[in-house]
């Protein structure tokens, strides 16, 4: 079994979201996050869920560089961990 994986797909505001837990195995729908305090926690919130879903395992976080729309994520990045 592999660790969790989260993918965003980072545009201009927001990012898409899509969680695995194994190869092929997704963890609910994908969904969107605003780049503002509320999306991150948010999504620190669903990075929690996967985890305890998980066993304890902390999910990676995947993202591309996006020219500056990853900006935000990353400024935020303290909040949780990027691979």
């Amino acid at each position: 079994m592999m660790n969790p994986v989260v993918g965003l797909d980072v545009s201009k505001g927001e990012s898409q979201v899509q969680a695995f837990l194994d190869k092929g195995q997704p963890f609910r729908k994908s969904f969107s996050v605003k780049h503002t305090v509320e999306g991150f926690e948010r999504l620190i919130e669903f990075l929690k869920e996967i985890e305890r879903v998980a066993d304890g395992k902390q999910p990676s976080v995947i993202l591309e560089s996006t020219g500056h729309y990853h900006s935000p994520v990353w400024r935020n990045s303290n909040m949780f961990i990027l691979l």
